[in-house]
């Protein structure tokens, strides 16, 4: 009975109020969104209302003629019937009749036509509009934060967002189909009055408990929407699990298909159930109200009929009387209803356009100093701190050290030491907590986004495999040459990812991964060399590897450092690696512990020192004794 009671709560003035309010501002996110209709197609905008507009009028023109067809058939009692087809054209009334057969067939045939060619217009419209609303998410996500994408909250909101961009199109049909509607309402309703006026009023009493009862349950429905958000995104990442190339391999060796699958039916059964009672108490008092409705409307044709029996109305009057008020029945349920339904919807654009409403911290000044070419000083750290986002542990703290321009330097130390974090604080993913770093004396927020990032060639472990062909996955380094085929193959030949790609059946053009038809994957070993082909492509001031060859056997790693030795002469670079091999190459060496600056110096001097570097080094060269 909990339904029950909160729905005849609504009965109070000031709970109307309320709801009332509630739904006009769900509407507060409309003309955004017809902002991006505009922009995306203003033309089909237009055509789309104007065609609407027109179809508004024919309904009740339509019943009108069908009216005056009725009087006229009635006027032709009694009277004998036409001798010949030319009777009719020479009987004024009878010409009359025919030419009311005649607009009333143009009209339906006129009303077919414009419908389909408006539900074309609307498809077009939606189609752009998704296109249009996808593109500004993609952009707008761009320019959030790392941290931004990270945090499982703001996850949740990006993910309700990408739902809305495709799943709300259908509300500008549905806002275009009840500015019609109201348009033919109002001319049905301008007829209704001129007879019989009381008949307004029974369809209000009739129909207004039925608005409040859908707005109640659209409310309830967009509630249980967002706080099952967590469990849809589960849903879909066990579905990705269960169905995806990516994890089959595992998913097949540890026999997770049970497992997958039993978590996966768990979390559905409990949405299922959530929404099977919503839909049960919606289609119980839904189904209460709308016999009211009928009832109502059935009390005013036995009137109408009643009516017409005593005099007071025509024949054609009662067609049209019964037929208005059937329309207006439906016309204003379906008003109130869809009115509803579309603050309802716009509810969930309160979940786009409040991700749009997102801006990011970390972001480029208004006057950004021009970034130095080339880089004189290099990079100082300077006593900096950080730790991420509701955590209370510092990643690092207390860190100072510096990067001088054209120097290697490695960094080494146990996992969770820091090393990362310092890639990620250099290239402004993060800003310090605090502390500052300075690139040729300046700090790096004084510096253009873009530009610093442009200037950065950053190669992480877990590098992205895209799925597109092998020259796009090297031109990714510098996306904008993406169409240097020369530049793309020197590229590639500095990383030996050129030995890789020749070996493929279609060279370049080979699309890689096998998400998509004809494309072929690679080993660990060879997407890292196409990864690091792109660290190349940028020809950057400042070179980043994290962990660049962890996936390279003992002699193509040699291979890949040597040239990177070679070809890193007189440019500023920055590499971490657990594998001492790797980092003894290095100009100096910073080995870090529990995020600061435990160690400095060469190979030999840190060697020579017997700290910890010493150790670590020893404990890994025994592994191969």
């Amino acid at each position: 009975m909990v339904a029950p009671m909160r729905l005849l709560s609504f009965l109070d003035a000031a709970t109307l109020r309320r709801a009332a309010a509630e739904r006009v501002g769900n509407l507060r996110h409309l003309p955004a969104l017809f902002a991006l209709v505009y922009a995306a197609s203003p033309r089909l905008l237009v055509a789309s209302l104007v065609l609407r507009l027109v179809r508004a009028c024919l309904p009740v023109l339509a019943l009108y003629v069908a009216k005056l067809i009725l009087d006229a058939i009635v006027a032709e009692q009694g009277r004998p019937l036409p001798e010949s087809w030319e009777a009719w054209f020479t009987d004024p009334h009878r010409r009359a009749l025919v030419t009311l057969v005649g607009i009333e067939f143009g009209l339906a045939v006129l009303s077919d036509l414009l419908g389909r060619l408006s539900t074309l217009v609307d498809g077009l419209v939606a189609d752009l509009y998704g296109n249009a609303a996808t593109l500004r998410l993609m952009r707008h996500a761009a320019e959030l934060d790392l941290e931004q994408f990270e945090d499982s909250t703001q996850q949740d909101r990006l993910e309700r967002a990408r739902r809305q961009v495709t799943g709300r199109s259908s509300l500008l049909s549905q806002v275009f189909g009840q500015l019609q509607d109201l348009i033919t309402l109002a001319s049905f309703a301008l007829g209704l009055l001129a007879f019989a006026p009381w008949l307004i009023l029974l369809l209000a009493i009739a129909l207004v408990p039925a608005f409040f009862n859908e707005t109640y349950f659209n409310r309830q429905g967009y509630r249980l929407a967002w706080t099952r958000t967590p469990e849809r995104r589960q849903i879909d990442y066990l579905r990705y699990l269960g169905a995806s190339v990516e994890a089959a391999k595992e998913v097949k060796l540890f026999g997770l298909n049970d497992y997958i699958a039993g978590r996966y039916g768990a979390l559905a059964i409990k949405l299922v159930a959530d929404n099977r009672a919503l839909a049960i108490r919606r289609a119980a008092w839904g189904g209460a109200f709308a016999a009211l409705g009928t009832l109502a409307y059935y009390a005013a044709y036995a009137t109408i009929v009643w009516r017409t029996v005593a005099g007071s109305f025509s024949i054609g009057d009662l067609a049209f009387l019964a037929g208005s008020f059937q329309r207006l029945r439906s016309l204003i349920e379906g008003l109130l209803l869809g009115f509803s339904q579309i603050a309802s919807q716009a509810q969930y654009l309160d979940d786009l356009f409040s991700f749009f409403a997102v801006v990011p911290s970390i972001r480029s000044p208004a006057d950004p100093a021009p970034f130095p070419a080339p880089m004189v000083q290099g990079v100082v750290f300077e006593d900096v701190g950080f730790r991420y986002p509701g955590t209370e542990t510092w990643a690092v703290r207390n860190l100072s050290f510096h990067l001088d321009a054209g120097e290697v330097l490695a960094l080494v130390g146990e996992n969770g030491a820091g090393k990362t974090t310092i890639v990620k604080l250099l290239t402004r993913l993060y800003d310090p907590t605090e502390g500052r770093i300075l690139l040729d004396g300046r700090e790096l927020s004084a510096y253009d986004l873009d530009a610093l990032r442009g200037r950065i060639g950053v190669i992480f472990q877990d590098f992205v495999r895209f799925n597109f062909t092998a020259s796009e996955n090297v031109a990714v380094g510098r996306i904008e040459a993406r169409d240097e085929a020369p530049r793309i193959a020197a590229a590639a030949g500095r990383s030996l990812a050129d030995r890789v790609i020749e070996k493929l059946p279609k060279g370049y053009d080979q699309p890689l991964g096998k998400r998509f038809e004809d494309g072929v994957d690679l080993s660990g070993g060879e997407w890292q060399k196409i990864a690091l082909s792109r660290a190349y492509m940028r020809e950057a001031e400042i070179l980043v590897l994290d962990e660049p060859t962890a996936a390279l056997d003992a002699r193509a790693e040699f291979e890949v450092f040597q040239r990177f030795r070679d070809l890193s002469r007189g440019r500023t670079a920055l590499i971490i690696s657990h594998r001492f091999s790797t980092v003894r190459m290095a100009d100096r060496i910073l080995v870090l512990e529990g995020g600061r600056v435990l160690e400095a110096g060469t190979h030999a001097e840190l060697q020579a020192l017997g700290g910890r570097y010493a150790e670590l080094f020893d404990l890994q060269a025994a592994g191969y004794r």
